[in-house]
């Protein structure tokens, strides 16, 4: 079967300092997404102004973009992109930020697209002409910053919908380790289980290739390995394997796929505004367990738990989640029981859409209430 994969855009800079990059881009007007106050109080806004103040750039803030953009967020956007009318996008932040900016980016170059389109068959436009779109990731989870990807919670719906086209690839991504030293404890377990999720879906996804697959298997490695300790030590070496295996990740899935922990953390985020991150981490374990009942997927594990040099993932899942101090399940992650069974339902019906389509193994209704329940016990 003919398929096509794209690892990033035009260019990928690392490394400490790789920030000032962004004074060398070929393009005069600047429109910056960024998130509320972190980028703010940790200095990263006042690097990015001096670098392009000192480059004689021009630039607009669209400032205040909060975790799980909504489908507002992402057109009022768009409503300051057409008074301003840049040809760059510069999106820093986490994946939130990064993603609202992908999806401003596409609407304000093709003014005809709307959020109200059935998106499960429209095909969005896979290039951009005018507008250079430049990913500087301050979080090490997502790996949006070289995906074709981008999440957006449609309130309506009560659901975060991941959009995907080629168009929505940066051309520049800029991976500098010093704009994470800022992250506390928890964002870094979060936003690192998130990577680890996207990995090890990955992996164990049947769409795998021989380009993709050792990709896959050494983003898993990495961040088997540095993630817990980028948790326990704030290291600019360790927060940099961080940010670099979270990309890796980003490459793999983004030409493969997902699965059903992505289902299921898109439900629970879109109606709740739990973490991305969070919910990944906690569920993983428990979806590949229901995976491991595939053969072909048995045997992807024991590949892992043997580079690993371990004797069961699983149970090496469960026990990185206690060393990273997440909850067990999602009722010790806050989620009250009568509002879980009142929209259990429902629950299930979304848990079953997106990435969930393509997992290893088909779930039907019965099995995922069964999961569900399972994943709310603890």
């Amino acid at each position: 079967m003919m398929k096509s994969i794209k690892l990033m855009g035009d260019q990928l800079t690392f490394g400490s300092g790789a920030l000032k990059e962004i004074g060398n881009v070929n393009a005069e007007k600047f429109f910056i997404v960024v998130g509320g106050q972190s980028a703010f109080l940790h200095g990263t806004m006042d690097k990015v102004e001096d670098i392009l103040v000192g480059a004689g750039k021009d630039f607009m803030l669209c400032s205040g973009i909060p975790a799980n953009p909504s489908t507002s967020i992402v057109l009022n956007g768009v409503e300051k992109m057409r008074e301003f009318k840049p040809d760059v996008v510069l999106a820093i932040g986490g994946g939130s930020v990064i993603d609202a900016a992908k999806v401003m980016t596409l609407f304000y170059e093709y003014p005809k697209l709307s959020f109200d389109l059935d998106f499960d068959t429209y095909k969005l436009p896979q290039s951009r002409k005018f507008v250079k779109l430049v990913a500087v990731p301050t979080t090490s989870g997502t790996g949006t910053e070289v995906t074709k990807a981008a999440v957006i919670t449609f309130k309506k719906k009560n659901i975060k919908i991941g959009l995907k086209s080629n168009a929505f690839v940066p051309d520049l991504a800029i991976l500098d380790p010093d704009l994470t030293l800022s992250m506390p404890p928890h964002v870094v377990a979060e936003t690192g289980l998130d990577a680890l999720t996207h990995a090890v879906e990955c992996y164990l996804n049947h769409n795998l290739d021989d380009f993709t697959e050792p990709i896959a298997l050494s983003a898993i490695e990495g961040l088997m390995k540095y993630l817990p300790l980028s948790y326990e030590e704030n290291t600019l070496e360790y927060r940099e394997k961080v940010h670099h295996y979270q990309c890796l990740a980003g490459m793999a899935f983004t030409n493969v796929g997902l699965g059903m922990a992505h289902g299921i953390s898109h439900a629970f985020g879109g109606r709740y505004n739990y973490g991305h991150g969070l919910l990944n981490g906690i569920a993983l374990p428990y979806v590949v367990c229901f995976n491991a009942r595939d053969e072909i997927v048995k045997a992807k594990l024991t590949r892992i738990s043997e580079r690993l040099q371990v004797e069961n993932f699983v149970e090496t899942l469960f026990a990185l989640n206690e060393r990273l101090n997440m909850p067990k399940g999602f009722h010790s992650m806050g989620l009250a029981k009568d509002t879980f069974e009142r929209d259990l339902q429902e629950l299930v019906e979304d848990s079953l859409k997106g990435s969930t389509r393509r997992n290893p193994v088909q779930i039907t209704p019965e099995e995922m209430r069964t999961l569900l329940l399972e994943l709310m016990e603890h």
